[in-house]
Protein backbone atom coordinates (compact mmCIF):
# COMPACT_ATOMS: atom_id res chain seq x y z
CA UNK A 1 0.00 0.00 0.00
CA UNK A 2 1.59 3.27 -1.13
CA UNK A 3 0.92 6.80 -0.02
CA UNK A 4 -1.25 7.42 -3.08
CA UNK A 5 -3.43 4.42 -2.19
CA UNK A 6 -4.32 5.74 1.26
CA UNK A 7 -7.91 6.96 1.02
CA UNK A 8 -8.41 10.60 1.71
CA UNK A 9 -10.50 11.00 4.84
CA UNK A 10 -12.30 14.28 5.37
CA UNK A 11 -11.30 16.21 8.41
CA UNK A 12 -13.25 15.26 11.50
CA UNK A 13 -14.25 18.78 12.33
CA UNK A 14 -12.55 21.79 10.93
CA UNK A 15 -12.92 25.18 12.55
CA UNK A 16 -16.74 25.22 12.61
CA UNK A 17 -17.11 21.77 14.13
CA UNK A 18 -14.44 22.49 16.69
CA UNK A 19 -16.11 25.71 17.79
CA UNK A 20 -19.53 24.03 17.81
CA UNK A 21 -18.28 21.19 20.01
CA UNK A 22 -16.54 23.60 22.35
CA UNK A 23 -19.72 25.63 22.81
CA UNK A 24 -22.01 22.61 23.15
CA UNK A 25 -19.94 20.77 25.72
CA UNK A 26 -19.26 23.94 27.69
CA UNK A 27 -23.01 24.62 27.82
CA UNK A 28 -23.68 21.02 28.82
CA UNK A 29 -21.13 21.24 31.63
CA UNK A 30 -22.66 24.50 32.90
CA UNK A 31 -26.25 23.25 32.67
CA UNK A 32 -25.49 19.96 34.42
CA UNK A 33 -23.69 21.84 37.21
CA UNK A 34 -26.56 24.33 37.57
CA UNK A 35 -29.10 21.52 37.71
CA UNK A 36 -27.09 19.67 40.33
CA UNK A 37 -26.83 22.80 42.47
CA UNK A 38 -30.57 23.39 42.25
CA UNK A 39 -31.50 19.79 43.08
CA UNK A 40 -29.05 19.78 45.99
CA UNK A 41 -30.69 22.92 47.38
CA UNK A 42 -34.17 21.38 47.17
CA UNK A 43 -33.01 18.08 48.65
CA UNK A 44 -31.39 19.94 51.53
CA UNK A 45 -34.76 21.40 52.50
CA UNK A 46 -36.33 17.94 52.44
CA UNK A 47 -33.56 16.39 54.54
CA UNK A 48 -33.47 19.19 57.08
CA UNK A 49 -36.29 17.97 59.28
CA UNK A 50 -36.03 21.05 61.49
CA UNK A 51 -37.24 23.45 58.80
CA UNK A 52 -40.22 23.77 56.53
CA UNK A 53 -40.09 23.58 52.77
CA UNK A 54 -41.18 27.22 52.48
CA UNK A 55 -39.03 29.28 54.81
CA UNK A 56 -38.02 32.84 55.19
CA UNK A 57 -35.18 32.27 52.74
CA UNK A 58 -37.44 32.69 49.74
CA UNK A 59 -34.58 33.92 47.58
CA UNK A 60 -32.61 30.72 48.16
CA UNK A 61 -35.65 28.55 47.48
CA UNK A 62 -36.47 30.48 44.32
CA UNK A 63 -32.90 30.09 43.11
CA UNK A 64 -32.96 26.32 43.72
CA UNK A 65 -36.29 25.99 41.90
CA UNK A 66 -35.04 28.03 38.95
CA UNK A 67 -31.83 26.02 38.68
CA UNK A 68 -33.63 22.68 38.92
CA UNK A 69 -36.80 23.34 36.89
CA UNK A 70 -35.23 25.46 34.14
CA UNK A 71 -31.66 24.20 34.02
CA UNK A 72 -32.72 20.55 34.31
CA UNK A 73 -34.91 20.34 31.17
CA UNK A 74 -32.39 22.36 29.17
CA UNK A 75 -29.59 20.03 30.24
CA UNK A 76 -31.71 16.99 29.35
CA UNK A 77 -32.54 18.32 25.87
CA UNK A 78 -28.93 19.29 25.14
CA UNK A 79 -27.67 15.91 26.39
CA UNK A 80 -30.19 14.10 24.16
CA UNK A 81 -28.90 16.01 21.14
CA UNK A 82 -25.28 15.27 22.05
CA UNK A 83 -25.99 11.61 22.72
CA UNK A 84 -27.61 11.17 19.29
CA UNK A 85 -24.63 12.80 17.59
CA UNK A 86 -22.27 10.35 19.29
CA UNK A 87 -23.45 7.67 16.86
CA UNK A 88 -20.96 9.31 14.49
CA UNK A 89 -17.38 8.05 14.86
CA UNK A 90 -15.93 11.53 14.37
CA UNK A 91 -17.96 12.82 17.33
CA UNK A 92 -16.83 10.01 19.62
CA UNK A 93 -13.20 10.56 18.66
CA UNK A 94 -13.33 14.33 19.14
CA UNK A 95 -11.23 15.90 21.85
CA UNK A 96 -14.20 17.87 23.19
CA UNK A 97 -16.21 14.74 24.07
CA UNK A 98 -13.31 13.10 25.87
CA UNK A 99 -12.40 16.32 27.67
CA UNK A 100 -15.99 16.92 28.81
CA UNK A 101 -16.35 13.42 30.23
CA UNK A 102 -12.96 13.55 31.93
CA UNK A 103 -13.62 16.92 33.58
CA UNK A 104 -17.22 16.25 34.63
CA UNK A 105 -16.37 12.76 35.86
CA UNK A 106 -13.53 14.11 37.99
CA UNK A 107 -15.49 17.09 39.32
CA UNK A 108 -18.55 15.01 40.25
CA UNK A 109 -16.37 12.38 41.92
CA UNK A 110 -14.49 14.95 44.00
CA UNK A 111 -17.61 16.88 45.04
CA UNK A 112 -19.73 13.83 45.85
CA UNK A 113 -17.03 11.90 47.69
CA UNK A 114 -15.93 14.91 49.72
CA UNK A 115 -19.51 15.77 50.72
CA UNK A 116 -20.56 12.21 51.57
CA UNK A 117 -17.42 11.41 53.53
CA UNK A 118 -17.72 14.72 55.37
CA UNK A 119 -21.32 13.86 56.25
CA UNK A 120 -20.36 10.41 57.49
CA UNK A 121 -17.48 11.81 59.54
CA UNK A 122 -19.75 14.42 61.15
CA UNK A 123 -22.15 11.70 62.31
CA UNK A 124 -19.40 10.37 64.59
CA UNK A 125 -19.77 13.42 66.80
CA UNK A 126 -23.56 13.47 66.43
CA UNK A 127 -23.75 16.32 63.91
CA UNK A 128 -26.18 16.13 60.98
CA UNK A 129 -25.24 18.13 57.90
CA UNK A 130 -28.18 18.03 55.48
CA UNK A 131 -26.50 20.45 53.09
CA UNK A 132 -23.42 18.28 52.74
CA UNK A 133 -25.49 15.13 52.40
CA UNK A 134 -27.73 16.59 49.68
CA UNK A 135 -24.73 17.81 47.70
CA UNK A 136 -23.12 14.37 47.99
CA UNK A 137 -26.23 12.48 46.89
CA UNK A 138 -26.96 14.68 43.86
CA UNK A 139 -23.39 14.81 42.63
CA UNK A 140 -23.02 11.06 43.21
CA UNK A 141 -25.92 10.61 40.78
CA UNK A 142 -24.11 12.87 38.30
CA UNK A 143 -20.98 10.76 38.74
CA UNK A 144 -22.85 7.48 38.15
CA UNK A 145 -24.45 8.95 35.03
CA UNK A 146 -21.14 10.07 33.57
CA UNK A 147 -19.45 6.83 34.53
CA UNK A 148 -22.10 4.98 32.56
CA UNK A 149 -21.38 7.16 29.53
CA UNK A 150 -17.62 6.73 29.99
CA UNK A 151 -17.95 2.92 30.07
CA UNK A 152 -20.59 2.72 27.33
CA UNK A 153 -19.60 0.01 24.82
CA UNK A 154 -20.56 2.04 21.74
CA UNK A 155 -20.34 5.73 22.64
CA UNK A 156 -17.36 5.87 24.97
CA UNK A 157 -14.80 8.60 24.11
CA UNK A 158 -12.13 7.73 21.60
CA UNK A 159 -9.65 10.22 23.11
CA UNK A 160 -8.72 10.86 26.73
CA UNK A 161 -10.49 7.62 27.58
CA UNK A 162 -8.10 6.73 30.41
CA UNK A 163 -8.12 10.14 32.12
CA UNK A 164 -11.14 9.44 34.39
CA UNK A 165 -9.53 6.27 35.73
CA UNK A 166 -6.22 8.02 36.39
CA UNK A 167 -7.91 11.04 38.00
CA UNK A 168 -10.06 8.81 40.20
CA UNK A 169 -7.11 6.78 41.43
CA UNK A 170 -5.11 9.93 42.19
CA UNK A 171 -7.99 11.53 44.10
CA UNK A 172 -8.68 8.37 46.08
CA UNK A 173 -5.01 7.97 46.94
CA UNK A 174 -4.72 11.56 48.17
CA UNK A 175 -7.72 11.54 50.50
CA UNK A 176 -7.02 7.95 51.59
CA UNK A 177 -3.45 8.74 52.57
CA UNK A 178 -4.52 11.98 54.23
CA UNK A 179 -7.14 10.19 56.30
CA UNK A 180 -4.74 7.41 57.25
CA UNK A 181 -2.10 9.90 58.38
CA UNK A 182 -4.63 11.82 60.49
CA UNK A 183 -6.03 8.64 62.06
CA UNK A 184 -2.66 7.11 62.90
CA UNK A 185 -1.23 10.46 63.92
CA UNK A 186 -3.99 11.12 66.44
CA UNK A 187 -3.53 7.66 67.96
CA UNK A 188 0.23 8.14 68.21
CA UNK A 189 -0.28 11.58 69.70
CA UNK A 190 -2.48 10.07 72.40
CA UNK A 191 0.15 7.41 73.08
CA UNK A 192 3.03 9.92 73.22
CA UNK A 193 1.46 12.86 75.04
CA UNK A 194 -1.46 11.10 76.73
CA UNK A 195 -3.95 13.79 75.71
CA UNK A 196 -5.51 15.46 72.71
CA UNK A 197 -7.30 18.68 71.85
CA UNK A 198 -10.64 16.90 71.63
CA UNK A 199 -10.13 15.25 75.01
CA UNK A 200 -9.29 18.61 76.58
CA UNK A 201 -12.51 20.06 75.18
CA UNK A 202 -14.57 17.29 76.75
CA UNK A 203 -15.11 15.11 73.65
CA UNK A 204 -14.14 11.41 73.62
CA UNK A 205 -10.60 10.78 72.43
CA UNK A 206 -11.69 8.38 69.69
CA UNK A 207 -13.68 10.98 67.73
CA UNK A 208 -10.74 12.23 65.68
CA UNK A 209 -9.28 8.79 64.79
CA UNK A 210 -12.68 7.48 63.76
CA UNK A 211 -13.49 10.54 61.63
CA UNK A 212 -10.11 10.29 59.93
CA UNK A 213 -10.57 6.53 59.46
CA UNK A 214 -13.79 7.17 57.53
CA UNK A 215 -11.85 9.39 55.11
CA UNK A 216 -9.10 6.80 54.86
CA UNK A 217 -11.49 3.95 54.07
CA UNK A 218 -13.48 6.06 51.59
CA UNK A 219 -10.36 7.18 49.78
CA UNK A 220 -8.98 3.66 49.78
CA UNK A 221 -12.15 2.31 48.17
CA UNK A 222 -12.07 5.00 45.47
CA UNK A 223 -8.41 4.33 44.80
CA UNK A 224 -8.85 0.54 44.70
CA UNK A 225 -11.82 0.77 42.37
CA UNK A 226 -10.01 2.90 39.79
CA UNK A 227 -6.58 1.35 40.28
CA UNK A 228 -7.60 -2.30 39.96
CA UNK A 229 -11.15 -2.50 38.58
CA UNK A 230 -10.68 0.23 35.96
CA UNK A 231 -7.15 -0.90 35.12
CA UNK A 232 -5.11 2.20 35.98
CA UNK A 233 -2.38 -0.06 37.35
CA UNK A 234 -1.78 -1.54 33.90
CA UNK A 235 -1.64 1.77 32.03
CA UNK A 236 1.78 2.86 30.79
CA UNK A 237 0.89 5.58 28.32
CA UNK A 238 -0.58 9.05 28.39
CA UNK A 239 -1.23 10.57 31.79
CA UNK A 240 -0.76 7.37 33.81
CA UNK A 241 3.08 7.42 34.05
CA UNK A 242 3.02 11.11 34.96
CA UNK A 243 0.51 10.48 37.77
CA UNK A 244 2.53 7.49 38.95
CA UNK A 245 5.74 9.52 39.20
CA UNK A 246 4.32 12.83 40.42
CA UNK A 247 1.75 11.57 42.93
CA UNK A 248 2.74 8.00 43.70
CA UNK A 249 6.50 8.46 43.94
CA UNK A 250 7.19 12.17 44.43
CA UNK A 251 4.16 12.96 46.60
CA UNK A 252 4.64 9.99 48.90
CA UNK A 253 8.39 10.63 48.96
CA UNK A 254 7.85 14.19 50.14
CA UNK A 255 5.41 12.92 52.77
CA UNK A 256 7.88 10.29 53.96
CA UNK A 257 10.94 12.54 54.13
CA UNK A 258 8.93 15.42 55.59
CA UNK A 259 7.63 13.15 58.33
CA UNK A 260 11.09 11.79 59.08
CA UNK A 261 12.59 15.26 59.21
CA UNK A 262 9.87 16.60 61.50
CA UNK A 263 10.14 13.59 63.83
CA UNK A 264 13.92 13.95 64.03
CA UNK A 265 13.57 17.68 64.66
CA UNK A 266 11.17 17.07 67.56
CA UNK A 267 13.47 14.47 69.11
CA UNK A 268 16.53 16.70 68.75
CA UNK A 269 14.70 19.58 70.38
CA UNK A 270 13.62 17.32 73.21
CA UNK A 271 17.24 16.33 73.79
CA UNK A 272 19.08 19.63 73.21
CA UNK A 273 16.50 22.42 73.51
CA UNK A 274 14.67 21.98 76.82
CA UNK A 275 13.51 25.58 76.89
CA UNK A 276 9.89 24.69 76.12
CA UNK A 277 7.61 22.15 77.83
CA UNK A 278 8.02 18.60 76.54
CA UNK A 279 4.37 18.45 75.57
CA UNK A 280 4.72 21.40 73.20
CA UNK A 281 7.92 20.04 71.68
CA UNK A 282 6.35 16.61 71.08
CA UNK A 283 3.13 18.02 69.64
CA UNK A 284 4.03 17.30 65.98
CA UNK A 285 5.76 13.97 66.68
CA UNK A 286 2.69 11.72 66.36
CA UNK A 287 1.61 13.16 63.02
CA UNK A 288 5.21 13.15 61.77
CA UNK A 289 5.66 9.46 62.58
CA UNK A 290 2.34 8.65 60.92
CA UNK A 291 3.32 10.63 57.81
CA UNK A 292 6.69 8.91 57.64
CA UNK A 293 5.25 5.40 57.98
CA UNK A 294 2.26 5.84 55.65
CA UNK A 295 4.39 7.74 53.15
CA UNK A 296 7.01 4.99 53.19
CA UNK A 297 4.41 2.30 52.46
CA UNK A 298 2.87 4.28 49.58
CA UNK A 299 6.29 5.22 48.21
CA UNK A 300 7.58 1.64 48.31
CA UNK A 301 4.50 0.33 46.50
CA UNK A 302 4.57 2.90 43.71
CA UNK A 303 8.32 2.72 43.35
CA UNK A 304 7.98 -1.04 42.77
CA UNK A 305 5.27 -0.37 40.17
CA UNK A 306 7.51 2.19 38.45
CA UNK A 307 10.38 -0.32 38.39
CA UNK A 308 8.17 -2.77 36.48
CA UNK A 309 7.31 -0.20 33.82
CA UNK A 310 9.48 1.17 31.04
CA UNK A 311 13.12 2.08 31.54
CA UNK A 312 12.25 5.78 31.31
CA UNK A 313 9.64 5.50 34.08
CA UNK A 314 12.09 3.68 36.34
CA UNK A 315 14.78 6.29 35.81
CA UNK A 316 12.30 9.13 36.28
CA UNK A 317 11.29 7.76 39.69
CA UNK A 318 14.93 7.72 40.79
CA UNK A 319 15.51 11.27 39.54
CA UNK A 320 12.41 12.51 41.35
CA UNK A 321 13.64 11.10 44.67
CA UNK A 322 17.08 12.53 43.99
CA UNK A 323 15.56 15.97 43.50
CA UNK A 324 13.53 15.74 46.73
CA UNK A 325 16.56 14.68 48.74
CA UNK A 326 18.68 17.40 47.11
CA UNK A 327 16.23 20.15 48.05
CA UNK A 328 16.09 18.91 51.65
CA UNK A 329 19.86 18.57 51.96
CA UNK A 330 20.59 21.95 50.38
CA UNK A 331 18.02 23.59 52.65
CA UNK A 332 19.69 21.94 55.62
CA UNK A 333 23.12 23.24 54.61
CA UNK A 334 21.80 26.77 54.22
CA UNK A 335 19.97 26.70 57.56
CA UNK A 336 23.00 25.26 59.38
CA UNK A 337 25.23 28.01 57.99
CA UNK A 338 22.61 30.57 58.98
CA UNK A 339 22.50 29.28 62.58
CA UNK A 340 26.29 28.99 62.73
CA UNK A 341 26.73 32.62 61.72
CA UNK A 342 24.30 33.54 64.47
CA UNK A 343 26.87 32.31 66.99
CA UNK A 344 29.26 35.04 65.81
CA UNK A 345 26.73 37.64 66.91
CA UNK A 346 26.01 36.03 70.26
CA UNK A 347 26.30 32.69 72.04
CA UNK A 348 24.15 29.86 70.77
CA UNK A 349 21.88 30.07 73.77
CA UNK A 350 18.75 31.63 72.32
CA UNK A 351 16.00 29.09 71.77
CA UNK A 352 15.24 30.38 68.27
CA UNK A 353 18.84 30.00 67.07
CA UNK A 354 19.14 26.56 68.63
CA UNK A 355 15.87 25.43 67.07
CA UNK A 356 17.06 26.79 63.72
CA UNK A 357 20.28 24.78 63.96
CA UNK A 358 18.44 21.60 64.89
CA UNK A 359 16.02 22.12 62.00
CA UNK A 360 18.90 22.41 59.56
CA UNK A 361 20.55 19.29 60.94
CA UNK A 362 17.29 17.36 60.61
CA UNK A 363 16.84 18.41 56.99
CA UNK A 364 20.43 17.51 56.11
CA UNK A 365 20.34 14.15 57.91
CA UNK A 366 17.13 13.15 56.11
CA UNK A 367 17.74 14.69 52.70
CA UNK A 368 21.43 13.82 52.33
CA UNK A 369 21.04 10.00 52.40
CA UNK A 370 17.94 10.19 50.20
CA UNK A 371 19.89 12.10 47.55
CA UNK A 372 22.96 9.87 47.87
CA UNK A 373 21.01 6.61 47.53
CA UNK A 374 19.00 7.89 44.57
CA UNK A 375 21.72 9.72 42.64
CA UNK A 376 24.69 7.51 43.64
CA UNK A 377 27.39 10.11 42.87
CA UNK A 378 30.31 7.69 43.28
CA UNK A 379 29.16 5.03 40.81
CA UNK A 380 30.30 4.68 37.23
CA UNK A 381 27.51 6.00 35.01
CA UNK A 382 26.82 3.93 31.91
CA UNK A 383 26.73 5.58 28.52
CA UNK A 384 23.07 4.63 28.02
CA UNK A 385 22.13 6.54 31.15
CA UNK A 386 24.23 9.53 30.13
CA UNK A 387 22.32 9.63 26.85
CA UNK A 388 18.96 9.43 28.66
CA UNK A 389 17.03 12.63 27.96
CA UNK A 390 15.47 12.72 31.41
CA UNK A 391 18.90 12.86 33.06
CA UNK A 392 19.95 15.82 30.94
CA UNK A 393 16.67 17.61 31.62
CA UNK A 394 17.09 16.96 35.35
CA UNK A 395 20.62 18.37 35.40
CA UNK A 396 19.67 21.47 33.43
CA UNK A 397 16.60 22.05 35.62
CA UNK A 398 18.59 21.67 38.85
CA UNK A 399 21.55 23.89 38.03
CA UNK A 400 19.29 26.38 36.25
CA UNK A 401 16.93 26.73 39.22
CA UNK A 402 19.81 26.87 41.69
CA UNK A 403 21.51 29.56 39.61
CA UNK A 404 18.37 31.70 39.70
CA UNK A 405 17.99 31.28 43.47
CA UNK A 406 21.69 31.99 44.00
CA UNK A 407 21.44 35.17 41.92
CA UNK A 408 18.49 36.38 43.99
CA UNK A 409 20.32 35.55 47.23
CA UNK A 410 23.41 37.41 45.97
CA UNK A 411 21.31 40.50 45.24
CA UNK A 412 19.82 40.34 48.74
CA UNK A 413 23.31 40.05 50.26
CA UNK A 414 24.48 43.05 48.24
CA UNK A 415 21.41 45.01 49.28
CA UNK A 416 22.06 44.25 52.94
CA UNK A 417 25.71 45.27 52.62
CA UNK A 418 24.88 48.60 51.00
CA UNK A 419 22.09 49.21 53.46
CA UNK A 420 24.46 48.60 56.37
CA UNK A 421 27.10 50.89 54.88
CA UNK A 422 24.69 53.72 54.13
CA UNK A 423 22.93 53.65 57.49
CA UNK A 424 25.54 54.16 60.27
CA UNK A 425 22.85 54.57 62.92
CA UNK A 426 21.63 51.01 62.64
CA UNK A 427 21.98 48.76 65.69
CA UNK A 428 21.81 45.42 63.89
CA UNK A 429 25.12 43.72 63.09
CA UNK A 430 26.22 43.05 59.54
CA UNK A 431 26.39 39.29 60.09
CA UNK A 432 22.89 39.21 61.47
CA UNK A 433 21.67 41.03 58.35
CA UNK A 434 23.30 38.77 55.76
CA UNK A 435 23.37 35.35 57.44
CA UNK A 436 20.03 34.10 56.02
CA UNK A 437 20.62 35.05 52.34
CA UNK A 438 24.30 34.10 52.65
CA UNK A 439 23.39 30.61 53.80
CA UNK A 440 21.00 30.26 50.88
CA UNK A 441 23.67 31.59 48.49
CA UNK A 442 26.27 29.07 49.65
CA UNK A 443 23.85 26.12 49.48
CA UNK A 444 22.55 26.94 46.01
CA UNK A 445 26.06 27.75 44.82
CA UNK A 446 27.23 24.27 45.81
CA UNK A 447 24.25 22.68 44.07
CA UNK A 448 24.85 24.72 40.93
CA UNK A 449 28.58 23.98 40.80
CA UNK A 450 28.22 20.21 41.22
CA UNK A 451 25.37 19.68 38.77
CA UNK A 452 26.82 22.03 36.18
CA UNK A 453 30.08 20.06 36.30
CA UNK A 454 28.18 16.77 35.88
CA UNK A 455 26.26 18.21 32.95
CA UNK A 456 29.46 19.39 31.27
CA UNK A 457 31.00 15.95 31.73
CA UNK A 458 27.91 14.17 30.33
CA UNK A 459 27.83 16.54 27.39
CA UNK A 460 31.46 15.86 26.54
CA UNK A 461 30.84 12.10 26.71
CA UNK A 462 27.81 12.40 24.43
CA UNK A 463 29.76 14.40 21.87
CA UNK A 464 32.85 12.17 22.05
CA UNK A 465 31.04 8.83 21.82
CA UNK A 466 28.24 10.04 19.55
CA UNK A 467 25.51 8.95 21.93
CA UNK A 468 22.91 11.46 20.78
CA UNK A 469 20.86 9.84 18.00
CA UNK A 470 20.57 11.79 14.78
CA UNK A 471 17.07 13.20 14.40
CA UNK A 472 16.24 11.87 10.94
CA UNK A 473 12.51 11.98 11.65
CA UNK A 474 10.66 14.93 13.15
CA UNK A 475 7.53 13.06 14.33
CA UNK A 476 6.11 9.57 13.98
CA UNK A 477 2.36 8.99 13.68
CA UNK A 478 1.66 5.42 14.75
CA UNK A 479 -1.61 3.73 13.74
CA UNK A 480 -2.23 0.50 15.62
CA UNK A 481 -5.06 -1.52 17.16
CA UNK A 482 -3.05 -3.08 19.97
CA UNK A 483 -1.16 -1.81 23.01
CA UNK A 484 1.16 0.92 21.68
CA UNK A 485 3.51 1.07 24.70
CA UNK A 486 6.17 -1.28 23.30
CA UNK A 487 5.93 0.32 19.85
CA UNK A 488 6.35 3.84 21.26
CA UNK A 489 9.41 2.80 23.26
CA UNK A 490 11.05 1.06 20.28
CA UNK A 491 10.37 3.95 17.89
CA UNK A 492 11.58 6.55 20.38
CA UNK A 493 14.77 4.60 21.05
CA UNK A 494 15.49 4.08 17.34
CA UNK A 495 14.68 7.56 16.06
CA UNK A 496 14.52 9.89 19.07
CA UNK A 497 11.35 11.35 17.57
CA UNK A 498 8.10 12.01 19.47
CA UNK A 499 5.31 9.53 18.74
CA UNK A 500 1.61 10.28 18.28
CA UNK A 501 -0.66 7.24 18.57
CA UNK A 502 -3.85 6.82 16.57
CA UNK A 503 -5.97 3.83 17.58
CA UNK A 504 -7.66 1.84 14.82
CA UNK A 505 -11.40 1.57 14.94
CA UNK A 506 -13.05 -1.81 14.63
CA UNK A 507 -12.24 -5.21 16.09
CA UNK A 508 -8.77 -5.74 14.60
CA UNK A 509 -7.07 -6.10 17.98
CA UNK A 510 -4.21 -8.55 18.07
CA UNK A 511 -0.61 -8.99 19.04
CA UNK A 512 0.58 -6.91 16.11
CA UNK A 513 4.10 -6.91 14.66
CA UNK A 514 7.27 -7.25 16.67
CA UNK A 515 8.53 -4.00 18.18
CA UNK A 516 12.07 -4.64 16.94
CA UNK A 517 10.80 -5.20 13.41
CA UNK A 518 8.83 -1.97 13.64
CA UNK A 519 11.98 -0.06 14.66
CA UNK A 520 13.93 -1.75 11.87
CA UNK A 521 11.39 -0.63 9.30
CA UNK A 522 12.24 2.97 10.15
CA UNK A 523 15.97 2.45 9.56
CA UNK A 524 17.21 4.92 6.97
CA UNK A 525 13.90 6.78 6.73
CA UNK A 526 14.29 10.57 6.70
CA UNK A 527 11.29 12.89 6.81
CA UNK A 528 9.69 15.57 8.91
CA UNK A 529 6.64 13.38 9.54
CA UNK A 530 6.24 9.65 9.05
CA UNK A 531 3.05 7.57 9.18
CA UNK A 532 3.53 4.02 10.49
CA UNK A 533 0.74 1.44 10.05
CA UNK A 534 1.30 -1.43 12.50
CA UNK A 535 -0.95 -4.43 12.00
CA UNK A 536 -3.13 -6.26 11.65
CA UNK A 537 -0.86 -9.22 12.19
CA UNK A 538 2.77 -8.68 11.16
CA UNK A 539 1.94 -5.99 8.61
CA UNK A 540 4.12 -2.86 8.78
CA UNK A 541 3.78 0.10 6.42
CA UNK A 542 5.97 3.22 6.59
CA UNK A 543 4.75 6.29 4.68
CA UNK A 544 6.68 9.56 4.37
CA UNK A 545 4.24 12.44 4.64
CA UNK A 546 4.50 15.65 2.63
CA UNK A 547 5.61 18.84 4.31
Amino acid sequence: MSASEIPAVPAAGGAQRTVRRLIVYTLLFVLVSITAIGLAGLLERLLDVGTRLVVDDTAGLALSLAFALIGGPLAAVLWWVVWRRLADESERSSLAWGLYLAVMYTVSLIVSATALLGTAASLVSGQWLPGECSVGVVWAAVWVWHRWMWRHPLKRPGRLGTVPAVAGSVFGLIIGVGGAVNALGSLLDMAIRGTSERALSGSPWWYVPLEALIWAVGGGVIWWWHWFRDGTRRLDTGLAPVALIVVGVMGSGILMLGGLGTALYALLRLAFDPGEPAGEILRPLGTALAAASIGALVWHYHRRIAAERSDGTRRASALVMSGIGLVAAASGVGVILNATLATLVGPLAASDDRALLLGGISALVVGGPAWWLSWKPTRQVESTEIAYTGRRVYLVAVFGASAIVALIALLVVGYRLFEFGLDPTTTASLIDRVRAPLGLLVATGLVFGYHFAVWRHDRSVIVTEGLAPARRIGRVILVTAGDPAAFEQAIGKATGAPVSVWQRSGDEVGAGPDAAALAGALEGVTAKRVLVLAGPGDRIEVVRLAE
